[in-house]
């Protein structure tokens, strides 16, 4: 398959063309690379530019609202030059028909259809009609029993990781990280949130599918790869092995080329002490732990149908850093669910200033259809729920930025990512995700540095959470200890 950046006249007059256009999470870019890959071994070739494209593919979100806008938005402008406009992804399999009512440019297809994309789009091309797709609870299309999942979903016929397959994925980006999918579906019942019902339940990936993956990826030059799910705690009970994980990480950090693994998306309910250890102690793991609290009042987790509370939470963090002093966390949280008091926010407050995490995300409550919280009682007005993001978002920027403040001096070891020029890199540390945090920019690289390439730095300084620092270590100098 040609670059993505090749002149489209170097592609051949009679080429179809297509161009991906991915929205929302990390495992959404698995599935587009999956999906361009199925398209590549159908004869298509991909550009980057929907102006380019006979055909767009829009990877949607459909999460939460200011989302689902999103995806929208980029249906609608997919389709400004005339290219015929597909949609996929979340928002797709959730809305099936009633999207396509409303957004008549597009052809809405549901994650059933991933195995047969360019049949699919055979048929968008050349006009012919298509069954619309109708939403189902994808709950209910695997056995309740984990034990008995992995075996449905290598049926030919299962729909449990619609489309999976490794072998055909097309990296639509040249950088030297990756995510790597462990999972695909959750069977937590949290009572805000809608994945399950269209993501369906919790299937683990094959050991040997992933390890597989990984060398893949490591020989198209990655040397960082973060290993994705809906929830990565999860990992290997339905192959009869919740140690699964922790037998993995050793493995895939051991692949000749990685110098990095680091995993996302873990359910602090289900950290257990063997993993966390796993993940604070490997030589080559990250010690990073993007945790869901998304709260830590212990009065409103429950009404959330989840578990813990600011002690739990903070005993959680302590352990990992006595294991790893300089380890990474993360987290999101909830403003204004149904029923939160003031006192709930103060606790969330006193966790937050307590824990020193690296990066907060901070989103406003807003109902998803069909999930217990939007019937609960104790809704509150929306410039309230907006008082409480920004209060929280504040306090939030100035831990965090206080945060990166107590790295200084400490060294770490830095994934070069892109060369600014006189011997300074732009680039990222152990504690911090190569997306979704904080950057660290690095002068006194030596000569002769590529991207992928790990180097140690001495913290010298802060922008906010981003930090600055230099390749002039002193000598004996340890690992990050702030």
């Amino acid at each position: 398959m040609p670059h993505l950046d090749q002149p489209l006249a170097d592609l051949g007059a009679d080429v179809t063309t297509v161009a991906m256009v991915t929205l929302g999470c990390a495992r959404n870019e698995v599935d587009s690379e999956e999906l361009a890959g199925r398209l590549a071994a159908d004869g298509y070739r991909l550009v980057a530019d929907a102006a380019d494209a006979d055909a767009v593919l829009v990877n949607t979100c459909g999460f939460i609202e200011t989302a689902k806008k999103d995806s929208v938005d980029a249906i609608l402008e997919a389709g400004d030059g005339g290219a015929k406009v597909i949609a996929v992804g979340c928002m797709a399999e959730r809305y099936g028909s009633e999207l396509a009512g409303a957004l008549p440019e597009a052809t809405v297809l549901g994650f059933d259809d991933y195995a047969a994309i360019g049949d699919r789009l055979d048929d968008v091309l050349a006009g012919r009609p298509l069954v619309p797709h109708t939403p189902r609870d994808r709950r209910t299309l695997l056995p309740i029993s984990p034990a008995d999942r992995t075996r449905a979903a290598v049926a030919p016929s299962s729909p449990a990781i619609p489309g999976h397959d490794w072998l055909k994925r097309t990296r639509l980006t040249t950088g030297p990280t990756a995510s790597l999918k462990l999972a695909s579906g959750c069977d937590r019942r949290c009572a805000f949130c809608a994945i399950p019902a269209f993501r369906g339940a919790f299937v683990s990936r094959p050991v040997a599918e992933v390890l597989g993956e990984a060398q893949w990826l490591a020989g198209q030059g990655v040397t960082e790869v973060v290993l994705v799910s809906e929830n990565s705690t999860s990992y290997g009970k339905d192959l009869g092995d919740l140690r699964t994980l922790e037998k993995l990480l050793p493995q895939l950090a051991g692949i000749e080329g990685l110098a990095r693994v680091r995993v996302a998306y873990l359910q602090p309910a289900e950290l257990r002490p063997g993993l966390l250890e796993t993940i604070a102690s490997t030589p080559g793991v990250a010690p990073y732990f993007d945790l869901s609290f998304q709260h830590s009042s212990p009065t409103l987790l429950r009404r959330m149908r989840r578990f813990g509370g600011t002690e739990d939470f903070l005993g959680l963090v302590e352990r990992a850093r006595a294991l790893a002093p300089g380890a990474g966390f993360r987290t999101n949280v909830i403003l204004g669910f149904p029923g939160e008091t003031e006192d709930d926010v103060a606790e969330l407050e006193r966790f937050l200033t307590a824990a020193r995490l690296d990066a907060v995300g901070v989103f406003g409550y807003s109902d998803e259809e069909g999930t217990e919280a939007a019937r609960l009682d104790g809704h509150l007005p929306q410039h309230e729920v907006d008082a409480r993001v920004a209060r929280i978002t504040d306090l939030v920027e100035e831990l965090t930025a206080q945060r990166a403040e107590e790295r200084v001096g400490s060294t770490v070891q830095v994934l070069l990512t892109e060369d600014l020029g006189g011997g300074t890199w732009s680039g990222h540390a152990e504690h911090q995700d190569p997306d979704a945090d904080g950057t660290t920019t690095v002068s006194d690289v030596p000569a002769g540095a590529v991207p992928g390439q790990v180097v140690p730095a001495r913290v010298t300084g802060t922008e906010g959470v981003d930090l600055v620092a230099t390749c002039r270590v002193p000598v004996g100098a340890g690992a990050d200890r702030a």
